[in-house]
């Protein structure tokens, strides 16, 4: 009878915390096991293509590292209107109405296509003037091999946009397994070709560049070929694609426009910190490339959750189950905060075997460790009411609250605190890492805050 009690006591527990009237917890596994292997793949993939290029030299992950923090701020514009997308889906896909999932899915491809496509001709026009203005201070081997990377980077986003739009909508309906297999495809044929590239044909940051163009746009052309011959039930078709739908690009730019404006000012910040790490020097940088990547690994688990919490909570607000929505988002802050501790541990217990993957100079290894330790210590408490917190509210439609929240909190503490604490005092790259993890906690208690009250859920975002 005991072991029974045994047996049945970790599925209670589940159906306690994770199952109510809108979903249930097996549906909730269904959605979280892909998205926790997708960014598995992604986070490992990035780690073996750092230390892979960190291979052609510091300057080579410099380089990189600088323009992937530009990258970053301009691809989050897109992606944060496939997260629109996404919301918009969700709650369609909760209130039982297939035809609008279709046009939905339909125009969150549209408005990301254009919109990446415009952004990534607009950068390669002016990539000089871009470098010039946010790193004319890095030595010139770094500046040289930040040119031909941010080049290759521009043409890819047209690729990676159609990708991140057609994964947003399935994550919406609950496809998360098809939302992983295009992942898969874009990830695996970039580490390989890299491998190609890098390894044996050593071209550098050349080669990195070629096998982004070619992996984005292959798992692009199969995300179309996805939705218009396998998945037919969803009834998209490649005219709905090329059209814009005004009523839709409007339903999905209310979630996606005050998100993109958030983002844009948050990677804006990190932009802006990432000035300070340049002044700093070369080995700062590339302390602060690798301290990036570990953390990356760290936050696998919390980032899955953070992207499933997204459907939950939409398809709870969809199905007007407002009890559900408030106890599965507890459910995942609480969840979130316990992955950190496990992912924590294995990371620093591995840790010299990891950072040895860099091959970083001797001199910057203790100043990974202390990194390292003090912010797998700071994001168990504060990572994922800053992070989780939000995603639940951006899903039930209170956007623009979360993304003022995260721009001001963003410019007011992170980047005056990491220039106070970075530059000014002798805390260095250390001081960056610090203002950025005391920003989480203050953005975190105001997201809570929300989260206690009513407004958050009081907003009509579909028919």
């Amino acid at each position: 009878m005991s072991q029974a009690l045994v047996k049945l006591k970790p599925a209670a527990l589940l159906t306690k915390y994770f199952s109510g009237k809108s979903i249930s917890y097996p549906q909730m596994i269904a959605l979280f096991i892909p998205l926790l292997v997708d960014q598995a793949f992604i986070v490992g993939l990035n780690l073996i293509n750092t230390a892979m290029i960190s291979s052609s030299g510091v300057a080579a992950v410099s380089a990189v590292n600088m323009v992937d923090s530009l990258n970053i701020f301009l691809i989050s514009v897109f992606v944060a209107v496939a997260t629109g997308g996404t919301v918009v889906v969700a709650q369609y896909k909760g209130s039982n109405n297939p035809n609008m999932v279709s046009k939905s899915t339909a125009g969150t491809i549209s408005s990301v296509a254009v919109l990446s496509l415009g952004i990534g001709v607009l950068l390669g026009v002016f990539h000089m003037p871009a470098l010039n203005l946010l790193f004319g201070s890095a030595e010139q081997e770094v500046f040289d091999n930040a040119r031909i990377y941010l080049i290759g980077s521009s043409a890819s986003y047209l690729g990676i946009g159609i990708v991140e739009a057609v994964c947003g909508a399935l994550r919406g309906i609950g496809r998360s397994r098809a939302s992983l297999f295009l992942s898969l495809i874009m990830n695996l044929s970039y580490v390989l070709l890299n491998i190609v590239f890098i390894n044996f044909l050593h071209m550098g940051v050349t080669g990195l560049s070629v096998a982004m163009n070619v992996s984005r746009y292959l798992a692009a052309a199969c995300a179309i070929l996805y939705l218009v011959r396998v998945d037919t039930n969803l009834q998209v078709r490649i005219m709905d694609m090329i059209r814009v739908n005004w009523s839709m690009f409007k339903k999905i730019m209310f979630i996606g426009l005050p998100f993109a404006a958030e983002q844009m000012f948050f990677n804006g910040g990190k932009i802006l910190t990432q000035i300070f790490i340049v002044s700093l020097g070369t080995n700062a940088i590339a302390t602060n490339a690798i301290c990036g990547t570990l953390a990356n690994v760290v936050q696998i688990p919390a980032n899955a959750l953070s992207l499933t919490v997204i459907t939950v909570v939409g398809q709870c607000i969809g199905s007007k189950n407002i009890d559900d929505a408030r106890k599965f988002t507890k459910s995942f802050v609480w969840l979130s905060s316990f992955s950190f501790v496990l992912t924590g541990v294995i990371v620093m217990s591995l840790f010299h075997p990891l950072v040895s993957m860099f091959h970083p100079p001797q001199e910057i290894v203790h100043d990974i460790f202390v990194i390292m330790l003090i912010n797998s210590l700071i994001q168990i408490p504060l990572w994922s009411i800053s992070f989780i917190a939000p995603s639940a509210l951006r899903a039930a439609g209170d956007s623009k609250y979360t993304s003022i929240v995260s721009m001001l909190s963003m410019w007011l503490f992170r980047v005056v605190l990491g220039y106070i604490l970075g530059v000014i005092s002798p805390l260095g790259i250390l001081g960056v890492w610090l203002a950025m993890e005391l920003e989480w906690g203050i953005r975190g208690f105001i997201f809570m805050r929300r989260f206690a009250g009513n407004k958050w859920y009081q907003h009509k975002l579909i028919d």
